[in-house]
């Protein structure tokens, strides 16, 4: 079984930020794997069965930031244009821990793999 974990922070004032809405899906067979929110910690930690990896298959990582925003934000003047951070990225091992940090701040965000153990 895999994990998918992540730590999403708020760029503006390091906080973590909460509330995000997370979903992954097989971009080859197009199922959901799962769909989550994001803990008040800024942390997300799901388990993928073995079952729904391929090391073949390019798998998507929604995060529903513009929605975050539009929350933490409360501004009518404010326009957020990037609604979604999106990563693609495979899963080679059944077994691994695929950590996706990110830090963002409106309009822009900062992501990388993590190679969890």
């Amino acid at each position: 079984m895999a994990i998918i974990s992540s730590h999403t922070l708020n760029g503006l004032n390091g906080s973590h930020a909460g509330g995000i809405f997370v979903s992954l899906k097989n971009l080859h067979s197009n199922e959901n794997i799962f769909e989550t929110l994001i803990d008040v910690g800024g942390r997300l930690n799901e388990f993928v069965p073995d079952e729904k990896i391929n090391e073949n298959v390019v798998y998507e990582l929604v995060f529903k930031s513009g929605e975050y925003w539009d929350k933490v934000i409360n501004d009518k003047n404010y326009q957020n244009i990037i609604q979604e951070i999106v990563i693609r990225f495979k899963m080679p091992d059944k077994k691994k821990k695929y950590h996706f940090p990110i830090i963002l701040s409106p309009n822009s965000y900062s992501t990388w793999w993590s190679k969890g153990e």
